[in-house]
Parts: C-alpha cells; structure tokens; sequence
C-alpha cells in the first residue's frame, strides 16, 4: 500500500511539474511575443516620427507608451514633440485633449525614466510640465508656481532650461503684483537671487565648457567635428541663458531702485547681519543699482568681510576705497579679491569689473591689463576683447604722427572687435556692427593708395604700444 501510494504522490507531482511548465512556457512565449511587438511598434513609431509623419507614428506610439513605456526614453522624448505638434495643429476639444495628454505624460515620464545615463533629469521633466501649465492655461498661477517651486526644490541641478527658470520668477512676481498672500517684496528679492545665480551657474558651465575648445583652437589643434558642434551648441545655449537672464533683471529693475532697497536691507539687516549669504545679495544688488554712496553699503561690506571674508567682500572694500579716491588702497583689495577667488570664471569676472573701472577712470593700460588678465581665466570672455576695442577706438586722436596714422588704430580696433563675436554668441552682432563701423573709419583703399603706405607697418608710441600692417590693396 505504501509503495502505490509513493508511486501516486511521484506520478501527482510529476502531473504537477509538467503543468507548470506548461504554463511557465506559455508565459515566456507570450513575454516574448509582447516584447517582440514592443520592439516592433517602437520602431515604426520611430521610422515615422523621423519623417514627421506623426498621425502615423501616433498609433504605435501609443501602444508602447501604454504596453512597454520602460523601452526607451524616446517614447517621452519623441511623444512630447508629438504632442507639441498636435497641441499647435488643433483646435477646440481636441486641442484640450492634446494638452491634458501632454502633462500626464510627463507624470509618466517621471515614474519611467527620471533619470538618463546615470543623470537625474527629475527637474527638468518637471519644469517642463510646470511650463506647459502655464503656456496653456490650465491652472491657476498658484498652482504653475507651486510646480516649477517643486522641481526647483527636487532637483535644481537639471533645471536649467532658460524659459521655465525664468517663468519660475515671473509667476512669482505675478503673484506678488497681484497681492497674493504671503508673497511679499523681500520674498521677491531672494526669489530674484536664488534664480539670477543659477542663471549665472548654467551661463558660468558653458564658458567653462567652451573654454577648453578655444584653449584647443588657439594651440593650433584641429578640432574634431563633434567639438565644432559643441562649440557653437554652447554659445547658442549660453547666448539664450543670457537673454532670459537679461528678461529676468529687467523684471525686477522698477522694484530694485534705491528708494527701495535701502528701507528693506535696513529693516532686515537686524535678523541678518550674521548671515553672509544674505549679506552679499545685498551688497551685490547695492552695487549693482548704484546704491553704494549710501552709509548702508559701508555696514553691509564691513560685517560680510568681518564675518566672512571673500573675493566679493574684498572687491566691495576696493570699490569703497576706490570712491573715496584711495587708489592704491582700492587697488590692494581688487587684487585681494582675484586671490581669494578660486573660480576661473568668477575670477574673470572680477577682473573684468576692474578693468571697467579703470577704463571709465581714462587709465586704459591698466583696464587692458586687467581685460587680458580676464582672457586668460576665461577666454570666452568676448566682452573683455569689446572692452580693448572701444578703448584703442577712443584713442585714435591721441595715437599717430599723421590722420592716416591716426585713424590706423580702427584696424587694431576692429581686430580686437572680431575677436569678440568670434568667441561670444552673447555679443555676436553687437562685436560685429561694432568691427564693421571701425573698419569703415580706418584709411580706405583710395587713401592706402593715395598715401602709398601697402604693406606698412605702423607703430603707435602712446599707451597702446602696438603696431598694424596696413593692408595690401
């Protein structure tokens, strides 16, 4: 009896195995067959959307956003265009169900695939949703802000995409002009900070991106043509951070006038006057809208150097001193400033500054002294290169034994102008009308001839200190 009832249990579990592999077949076949279909429509999807063909690519679009959306990124890539695209080309009800589509598919892109290459891009998939709210209108301004105010909080470092960082300010600002509670002027001013130094960060990456590509280029190394194409996605993308940021100060330039600041640093100084973070925002903003006479500045600089001294607070005191006529006082704390700061970019920046500086105070070899000091920290730094043009422009009267010699110095001129739009998609045109006019007040082809000068070389003894070839004609 045992031994049938051993036989039964073995022939039972026998049964059992063969049931479940039978359905361990069938499954995998079917796994198989989904995936196969998968991969299938993903391609069409594909194929179609590169011709832009989109009312084809929709329908297997949709069967792998619905059946595999952890395929492929391109899925959320390719249907936000896709979307954009129908959104653009409808109307009405249609047009609303396009919309809405659009904001759940970033909800889904966000549980899918909020990170690419081992890259966290949860702010920037936010941030898009946050600006696709706002372009169509679907909420309420709270509600936008409280999106971008999420992504920015979740993952700053991936929202960096120029148009919803500056509507992240902008509907604050709105709700601040529309007396939203709790939204008060102060509040917009740190908003404004916080905001304008992330603009400055993403513009600040570019340049150093780009600087290394032209430290190549100028060694004489060829670039290869993936480094060409960088080249020119940097400084578009830099040159489109700049004019936001430029949108965003122009926001808050009727806000930030002195009659302003001043009341509100001096009524929040008291809660924060061991707070360097907030100190410098105040004394920068001061700087910056030429608030710096007033006794405040003095206060704020001297409790940010005592609490923290930095490159910023040293530069501060240069000015203080610079604005009481101490020169050379002013000028032992710009050059502090330099050696405390660690950043090339930053350090390029305030070497900019001095050279402005001194070139509005008519001490041109100190400013180009200054501006090519600046270069060699940031070499994308067209407008240091702008700077030395207009200077050796300014000057032509005073360089030169002759007219013809003396307008020579438009050459120089123009040179140092070209080299500007040549580096800095910021400033492109305005290098290039600016190199185009100096060209036309140098000596013409007549007066070349005229004055048979081809091929001349031209010294200028004055502070310029340089020479010109004159052209063959």
């Amino acid at each position: 009896m045992f031994g049938l009832l051993k036989v039964y249990t073995i022939k039972k579990n026998t049964m059992k195995l063969k049931v479940f592999l039978i359905f361990t077949l069938l499954f995998s076949n079917l796994n198989a067959q989904s995936s196969e279909d998968c991969l299938s429509n993903l391609s069409i999807f594909a194929e179609y959307y590169k011709v832009k063909n989109y009312d084809s690519a929709y329908e297997p679009w949709m069967k792998v956003r619905e059946e595999c959306p952890t395929m492929n990124p391109a899925i959320f890539t390719y249907g936000k265009r896709m979307l954009e695209h129908f959104i653009e080309s409808s109307e009405g009800d249609q047009k609303t169900s396009y919309q809405n589509d659009l904001i759940k598919l970033y909800d889904e892109w966000l549980v899918n695939f909020s990170s690419v290459k081992g890259r966290n891009i949860t702010g920037q998939i936010i941030s898009n949703k946050a600006q696709a709210l706002l372009d169509y209108n679907l909420v309420s301004k709270e509600e936008v802000f409280a999106t971008f105010d999420n992504a920015y909080k979740t993952d700053r470092a991936s929202f960096d995409d120029p148009k919803p960082l500056y509507n992240y300010f902008k509907t604050y600002f709105d709700l601040y002009k529309s007396n939203s509670d709790g939204v008060t002027l102060a509040k917009v001013f740190d908003k404004y900070e916080d905001i304008s130094e992330r603009f400055e960060e993403i513009i600040d990456g570019y340049a150093k991106q780009l600087d290394i590509i032209l430290k190549k280029e100028e060694s004489g190394a060829p670039l290869s043509s993936r480094e060409k194409s960088n080249k020119r996605a940097f400084g578009i993308n830099s040159n489109a951070s700049s004019i936001y940021l430029g949108n965003l100060n122009a926001i808050i330039a009727k806000e930030s006038t002195c009659e302003n600041l001043i009341p509100l640093y001096r009524k929040n100084l008291g809660e924060n006057k061991d707070n360097p973070v907030w100190l410098n925002r105040a004394a920068s903003r001061m700087d910056s809208k030429d608030c710096s006479d007033d006794p405040l500045f003095v206060e704020l600089v001297g409790l940010l150097h005592d609490l923290n001294p930095s490159a910023n607070s040293a530069y501060y005191l240069g000015l203080l001193n610079d604005k009481k006529g101490d020169l050379d006082e002013a000028l032992r704390y710009y050059n502090e400033s330099i050696e405390l700061e660690t950043d090339n970019i930053k350090k390029a920046r305030i070497l900019y500054k001095i050279a402005t500086k001194f070139k509005n105070s008519g001490q041109f070899s100190k400013a180009r002294t200054y501006a090519r000091n600046a270069l060699d920290f940031q070499p994308s730094m067209g407008r240091a290169y702008l700077l030395i043009a207009n200077m050796y422009a300014s000057s032509a009267n005073d360089c030169g034994n002759s007219q013809f010699d003396k307008r020579a110095v438009y050459w120089l001129a123009e040179k140092e102008a070209r080299k500007a739009a040549n580096i800095d998609e910021s400033i492109r045109k305005n290098a290039l009308q600016t190199a185009e006019s100096y060209k036309g007040r140098a000596p013409s082809k007549t007066d070349i001839f005229t004055e048979g000068k081809a091929g001349e070389v031209i010294k200028f003894t004055c502070w310029i200190g340089s020479s010109v070839t004159v052209p063959e004609i």
